[in-house]
């Protein structure tokens, strides 16, 4: 059952309604839109989340749902972008390596220990070079490296390089809050800061939710540009995968594709460098709609937030007064 809370001004542009899901023990399969992105997810990556699952199940964790970090959570968000999927499922294959690396020298170093104990071997062996041990333990360390390599830098290809997107969106990072643009849709700007712990139905959303949400459509693939106008900032929004960091002078880019299943859901985010005292109250509110909605909302938008190309009140002066100066 999902819960509702508005965060309303005097219009609806200013709709920061949050999302909550009772049923917190649903599994990652359970939610909707699992199985879009990359394509539907193989039996491989459904058996490389075994470990992870099987963990979280002993310790008695939660699962998180979309958008909102859990108290106690043991694991990543649920993946709601391609990238953020692509990047849970290598994490996962790394755990299942490790872990099998790790068992094997514990076996290996057991072994070692008993059998070569000064009770059993009195007499050491005073071998010095085995040539086949010594090509294994240097052959299948390099094909365990190549197995990570490959797909590590497919990944950071995937995530890294933005092509054929139909809408951006440009996040500025300021002591302590967050300003966006739409340059594609009427060039408006407008600045997202904090909800304060008293004005939330829900306590537990503090440092989560901002006043004015980012809205974005489903469907549509979206370039964010990220910088910053003073220090050093990170917009981080774990559920879509994005983690940049936020540069004065600086314009870094990422992308981002959410399927239409997730129409209506909010997800949250956080400054994740630190930026200073306030570096806490910088939350990142992402609101996602129907391209139809989106639509009407950049209209109501248009007529709300100031321009960023859009004269000044002193250049308006300026031109009444020589249009007057004119006249005479």
């Amino acid at each position: 059952m999902l819960y509702f809370v508005a965060n309303m001004n005097k219009t609806a542009v200013h709709d920061a309604a949050v999302v909550l899901v009772a049923a917190r023990g649903a599994s990652r399969r359970g939610m909707p839109g699992q199985e879009t992105g990359s394509g539907n997810m193989t039996i491989l990556r459904r058996l490389a989340r075994l470990p992870a699952i099987i963990g979280l199940w002993l310790l008695g964790a939660t699962a998180a749902v979309a958008g909102v970090p859990e108290p106690g959570q043991m694991g990543f968000q649920p993946a709601v972008t391609p990238v953020m999927e692509d990047i849970i499922w290598f994490h996962d294959i790394l755990l299942w390596l490790i872990t099998i690396i790790t068992v094997f020298v514990l076996v290996l170093l057991l072994y070692v220990i008993w059998r070569f104990s000064e009770k059993r071997n009195p007499t050491p062996s005073k071998t010095t070079h085995h040539t086949w041990i010594e090509i294994i333990w240097t052959v299948v360390p390099i094909f365990v490296l190549l197995s990570i390599v490959i797909p590590s830098f497919k990944l950071l290809y995937k995530a890294d390089v933005v092509v054929d997107t139909e809408l951006t969106v440009k996040a500025i990072g300021k002591q302590w809050y967050w300003s966006y643009e739409y340059p594609d849709n009427g060039n408006f700007t407008f600045d997202a800061t904090l909800v304060e712990k008293d004005d939330l139905d829900d306590p537990s959303l503090y440092l989560l939710v901002a006043d004015t949400a980012v809205v974005l459509p489903v469907d549509t693939k979206i370039k964010f540009l990220v910088t910053a106008s003073d220090v050093l900032h990170n917009f981080a929004m774990p559920a879509f995968g994005i983690k940049i960091d936020a540069v004065p002078g600086r314009l870094n880019e990422t992308w981002a594709y959410v399927p239409e299943e997730f129409a209506g859901q909010i997800f949250y985010g956080q400054c994740s460098e630190l930026c200073g005292p306030g570096h806490a109250y910088m939350p990142i509110t992402i609101k996602m709609v129907s391209k139809e909605d989106f639509a009407a909302w950049v209209e109501v938008a248009q007529e709300e937030f100031a321009r960023i190309d859009a004269p000044s009140n002193r250049t308006k002066l300026a031109a009444v007064a020589g249009a007057a100066d004119a006249a005479d």
